[in-house]
């Protein structure tokens, strides 16, 4: 209270409202990879794929191409390793970060853990550097590791799985998106979280998708090879109308077919010059077309997660959405097979599955995270909506740190969260028909402290949430009916 000494009029504001809880950002993930510019393990925000190429460039061109000219068509592949397999880069950032974007992704964090021709040497060590540096920003609430499955083994890769999850459920504000990288048995046996605490903090997809991206290449170390011609496409006849004063009987003009382009050496380099233009082209088309980037599902994920947040909320499970730039998945689930995909009857492991439906798309079929047997935390949208609200009404409490621990500063805190968790009712959610239905704040002696937690300076809160669960299953019971009339 002020002390006056001065006659006169004073005026003093009174705070009526208590405080209010900021929500946080519920889909910034941070991606982590080799680049091929751009800082060394130092976190970087972008918001767009222009964001991404002026601080990290593009992507690794592709430089084992052959183009196969022979019997008036045109092939091609990649070249084969000695086992049979193509040679082709193994970064692939650039087309995971447009894939993110491509589904609904917003801002995002990049931390490069080294340029394209470190990948060869890559070990968990250079991804758990980069996750010791994501973990200093306050900001992202999705990992992503795009190209660890290229660049790691199995186990490794289930290693570095690990750790992410450690991070998610140490600081309780992120969740870590996980790619299955061999079959489901595989990865059940060789990815052991250490606890069920770990395990809720992350969710696992499969198969890899088949985008419609396709690869950069450098077309300097294009290889053609063969001897025919190549198809010339054929221009339609279109017969000329006769003017007045010519015979009607006279053949209509036909336009002159262009030239077909010269054959290809044995060979040569796309560069050379004995390549006509023309097959030049037809060969840069059939790349496009024939040539598309195959991907870790991760990345379209984190985009529908962002989605899916931005126009229905984090507590919308994000599953039943169609994957744009997507041909189809890898490899086909039927109904039986998602079974065992779905429900892991020893250990909770939920993998979800991204299936094709006809006339529907490929689809994300799935929403369970890696503690699937858990009641609490089976699902992850009821995850991801604690995580929210918890780091939310964390640090929108902070104002009262050092406050009086009575009953004036016990009020303003409860009004404070119940005023938001009724927000957050209405939005649909919490489930429950009226407001004390949906959830509980408690705070005060004799409620959640004892005489000795104010003496000791501790103000405990108790928050109940009755979260929205996904329908999962939905059963449709029928039955005759006898007829009455």
């Amino acid at each position: 209270m002020p002390t006056y000494k001065t006659p006169g009029v004073y005026v003093r504001e009174i705070d009526t409202f208590p405080p209010s809880v900021a929500e946080v950002e519920t889909a910034i993930p941070a991606f982590m990879g080799f680049t091929k510019t751009g800082p060394k393990n130092l976190p970087t925000r972008i918001t767009s794929i222009l964001d991404y190429q002026l601080a990290f460039g593009s992507a690794d061109a592709e430089t084992k191409i052959v183009a196969t000219v022979q019997n008036n068509n045109i092939v091609v592949d990649f070249d084969k390793d000695q086992n049979g397999m193509p040679v082709k880069s193994k970064n692939v950032m650039f087309y995971a970060l447009q894939m993110y974007f491509a589904n609904g992704g917003g801002p995002c964090w990049i931390v490069s853990i080294g340029g394209f021709g470190e990948s060869d040497t890559a070990a968990t060590k250079t991804y758990t550097d980069a996750l010791s540096e994501i973990s200093k920003e306050d900001e992202p609430t999705l990992l992503v590791f795009p190209d660890a499955p290229y660049t790691l083994s199995a186990k490794n890769y289930y290693d570095l799985q690990i750790e992410a999850l450690r991070q998610c459920q140490k600081l309780g504000d992120r969740f870590a998106i996980l790619d299955v990288v061999d079959n489901k048995d595989d990865f059940r046996n060789n990815f052991a979280p250490p606890s069920p605490e770990f395990a809720r903090y992350g969710a696992a997809y499969y198969p890899y998708l088949k985008t419609t991206i396709p690869f950069a290449v450098d077309e300097s170390k294009i290889t053609v090879v063969g001897g025919e011609k190549a198809p010339e496409p054929q221009q339609a006849v279109v017969e000329q109308p006769t003017t007045p004063g010519e015979n009607p009987e006279q053949p209509a003009r036909r336009p002159r077919p262009a030239p077909a382009p010269a054959a290809a050496p044995k060979g040569v380099s796309f560069t050379d010059a004995s390549i006509s233009n023309a097959l030049k082209n037809q060969i840069r088309q059939k790349i496009k077309e024939t040539l598309t980037v195959d991907l870790p599902p991760s990345a379209a994920v984190a985009g529908v997660y962002a989605s899916v947040d931005s126009i229905r909320g984090v507590w919308k499970a994000p599953a039943n959405v169609s994957l744009s730039y997507v041909k189809a998945p890898a490899a086909k689930i039927t109904d039986d097979d998602q079974e065992s995909l779905n429900i892991d009857v020893n250990d909770g492991k939920s993998i979800n599955a991204i299936r094709a439906f006809i006339g529907k798309g490929t689809k994300i079929w799935g929403a369970r995270t890696l503690d699937g047997n858990s009641n609490d935390w089976r699902y992850i949208n009821v995850r991801r909506f604690f995580n929210m609200v918890e780091e939310s009404i964390k640090k929108s409490t902070g104002w009262a740190v050092f406050e009086p621990n009575d009953i004036n500063t016990w009020t303003n805190v409860r009004a404070m969260i119940e005023n938001y968790l009724i927000l957050k009712w209405k939005d649909g959610a919490l489930a429950g028909a009226k407001p004390d239905d949906a959830f509980f704040v408690r705070v005060g002696l004799g409620q959640t402290m004892t005489p000795q937690d104010v003496l000791e300076g501790s103000m405990i809160v108790e928050i109940g949430l009755a979260a929205v669960r996904p329908a999962e299953f939905i059963v449709l019971k029928f039955s005759h009916k006898l007829q009455t009339s």
